[in-house]
């Protein structure tokens, strides 16, 4: 049976500056996105992006990200908490940022952006869509650094069953990974390769809704639920509560009638 390693979350200390490895992995996620939008943005010219737009794209995003993110984890899954100690709402280099809080921040994000720069809605998210689930992935992977949103428990034989013991000794699965290696490494791989081609406005946002959608509620069966605003539950978790509705959106954006070719 496997120990969780009880990593220092402080990569880099110099003096009274210090460096979180989650933060690293976020810089990762930012990075992935910068290389990748750029390499899509000059071999699909359909999109009218260009290296520039690739750039404003991220600082919108980032913003997106850490506030809706943030937000999400505030309002969807702890507010007694934060509700008894407001300014650890600030304190995002500890942790706990919320997907789904965070998707809907960058949804606010692009839009304003593409308002700025005439393009629509979907013209940016099908953009954008592919070159998230790395981030995600980094972002999985602080997670497990963190020995935060550890397993439900698991039979002691199987392999990779791991003891977090800041939680207690017994054997859990290893849910971020598995999350790292669903929401992230084979969602990335599906949507590069359904977006390689042109696609009519929407399909490709659609298949990120859906992918992220049903491998989310798939890792929840995995995960120890959170508490959230629903309560604690066994049955459907707030996880998968949140993701119904992108899957039910990603079916409507996939089976509609296309829009327009780009």
């Amino acid at each position: 049976m496997l120990i969780h390693p009880q990593f220092d979350p402080i990569a880099v200390s110099i003096g009274p500056l210090a460096v979180r490895w989650y933060g690293l992995m976020y810089l990762a996620g930012f990075l992935a996105f910068l290389w990748l939008g750029k390499r899509r943005a000059a071999a699909q010219p359909w999109h009218g992006m260009n290296a520039q737009d690739v750039d404003d794209l991220l600082f919108y995003g980032v913003l997106g990200v850490v506030l809706g993110g943030r937000l999400g984890q505030v309002l969807f899954y702890e507010p007694g908490y934060y509700l008894a100690h407001p300014l650890e709402i600030l304190a995002v280099w500890k942790g706990g940022m919320a997907f789904h809080g965070g998707m809907l921040g960058v949804f606010v994000a692009m839009a304003l952006w593409g308002r700025k720069a005439g393009k629509s809605f979907f013209q940016v998210t099908d953009f954008i869509a592919p070159l998230v689930p790395l981030g995600l992935m980094a972002g999985r992977i602080g997670n497990f650094i963190n020995g935060e949103l550890w397993g439900r428990v698991a039979d002691a034989a199987l392999p990779w069953a791991m003891v977090f013991p800041l939680v207690d000794p017994l054997p859990r699965h290893p849910s971020p990974l598995y999350q790292a290696a669903g929401e992230g490494l084979l969602l990335f791989i599906i949507l590069w390769l359904f977006s390689a081609r042109q696609r009519a406005l929407g399909r490709v946002s659609g298949m990120f809704m859906i992918g992220y959608g049903v491998l989310r509620f798939a890792a929840e069966y995995f995960r120890e639920p959170d508490h959230g605003i629903f309560g604690l539950s066994y049955t459907v978790s707030m996880g998968q509560w949140l993701s119904l509705p992108m899957v039910l959106f990603g079916l409507w954006l996939l089976l509609r009638r296309p829009v327009a070719a780009r």
